[in-house]
């Protein structure tokens, strides 16, 4: 990743270097916390305005390439429906649910980040109970929810990804809907670049060792996880999900917006996100 615009969270984490190493679930729910705990405040002075996190309302950006909920309707008709939100983050997905009649519940790793969505909230605006815990193991019962959603939370940096499409499943009523995106699985074998230097392939496809950040210590700092398409379609069939379709979304003309490796440079060639829409069967 960019030092420049994750620089307070390198600093205040000691960030020294990087490894391609196995780190398991425990480990690497600490790293995760912990830098984005660290990281909060300086992803939202990058994001905040493009995710309309303190916007009145909220929004729902899907992706980097600036897919909205309210055009794509992925979730389907959310009024009146019970929403799960998987890694919210400062929760303007979950917001934006709320202004739509929704009942959503936003869950999040990080402190940090739901304490963002708590300042936005305290302004006005729809109010969502938020929910400190990890994605591998969720905090509700059986047949909780009518849909759950996730856009570029927890999926990524979770070292048992199959374990929360299962966690998924469980808290899914029978025919609800189960919609997340992540970064797109080709893009693990490009430098984490947003230039030409981006556009050349150096890492193995199928190589699924985690990318790790480490202190000088060698403790992680940051750790991001990655499956095929192949691993992600297996992990839902294995859940007992259906997959209904899988969105590779253009890279719009309008939007000449750089976000981390996201670029139009990089956009015109190969897709940068993924977005899964699954349902739970109804028997």
């Amino acid at each position: 990743m960019s030092e420049d615009r994750h620089a307070q969270a390198n600093t205040l984490l000691g960030t020294a270097g990087t490894a391609r190493t196995r780190i398991g679930s425990e480990a690497s729910q600490q790293a995760s916390r912990r830098w984005w705990d660290a990281d909060a405040t300086q992803y939202h002075e990058t994001h905040a305005d493009f995710l309309g996190v303190d916007s009145p309302d909220g929004e729902f950006v899907w992706c980097p390439e600036g897919l909205h909920e309210g055009d794509m309707h992925l979730l389907g008709e959310v009024a009146g429906k019970r929403i799960l939100e998987v890694g919210c983050g400062s929760a303007p997905c979950s917001r934006w649910l709320a202004g739509q009649g929704a009942h959503p519940v936003g869950l999040d790793l990080s402190r940090g980040m739901l304490e963002r969505g708590v300042a936005a909230m305290a302004r006005g605006g729809p109010q969502v109970p938020l929910v400190q815990a990890g994605a591998e193991s969720l905090p509700f019962a059986d047949a909780a929810f009518d849909l759950a959603c996730s856009a570029f939370g927890a999926i990524p940096f979770v070292a048992d990804s199959a374990q929360v499409m299962r966690e998924v499943a469980r808290v899914l009523r029978p025919g609800g809907r189960w919609v997340f995106s992540v970064n797109h699985p080709m893009r693990w074998i490009f430098p984490d670049d947003p230039g030409e230097a981006g556009l050349v392939a150096s890492i193995p496809y199928f190589d699924r060792t985690p990318y790790v950040e480490v202190d000088d210590e060698g403790k992680a700092t940051y750790v991001e996880h990655h499956r095929t398409i192949g691993d992600r379609v297996r992990e839902i069939v294995a859940a007992g999900l259906i997959l209904e379709d899988i969105i590779e979304p253009d890279w719009p003309e309008w939007l000449d917006r750089e976000w981390g490796q996201w670029s139009p440079l990089r956009g015109e060639l190969f897709p940068g996100t993924a977005i899964f829409v699954t349902r739970k069967p109804t028997t």
